[in-house]
């Protein structure tokens, strides 16, 4: 099996989480320049077997788009066209960046790591992707 890649999409940073090759667990990857994003997943998708982009879909509650949907639309345009042959599909990012700071809180970290804007991005990634497995597998 490949992995399955997850982006938390920012104006500045973007925070990725993939799959084990067995798609049983979610891991952060890293957080990177937004700038640098398509250049990072070709050298990535070098390495390893990617078959599902996942994209962190920002909403309100109400299901509106946000400041930053249309950011998102336009990544997901640019990353079909650069990578058609891999699936992209959206998830539904929000209160991942709130989950996220509170697991660092609860995992101990301490105050200056959770400065660190580019830890909660990776998180984030983290927990969208790990819900995605958890909607699929029914756990």
């Amino acid at each position: 099996m490949a992995r399955i890649l997850c982006i938390d999409y920012g104006g500045k940073r973007t925070g990725l989480a993939v799959t084990d090759p067995l798609q049983i667990i979610a891991t952060s990857l890293t957080t990177i320049e937004t700038k640098e994003l398509v250049p990072f997943l070709k050298k990535y998708f070098l390495q390893e077997q990617v078959e599902l982009i996942l994209i962190g879909e920002p909403l309100n509650l109400d299901d509106t788009a946000t400041h930053a949907t249309p950011l998102v639309k336009a990544a997901i345009i640019k990353l079909k066209k650069e990578f058609p042959t891999i699936p992209i599909q959206t998830v539904d990012e929000r209160y991942t960046s709130k989950l996220a700071s509170r697991a660092m809180v609860e995992m101990g970290m301490k105050k200056k790591a959770r400065q660190v804007k580019g830890n909660v991005d990776k998180i984030a990634a983290t927990i969208m992707l790990q819900e995605f497995l958890q909607a699929r597998t029914g756990y």
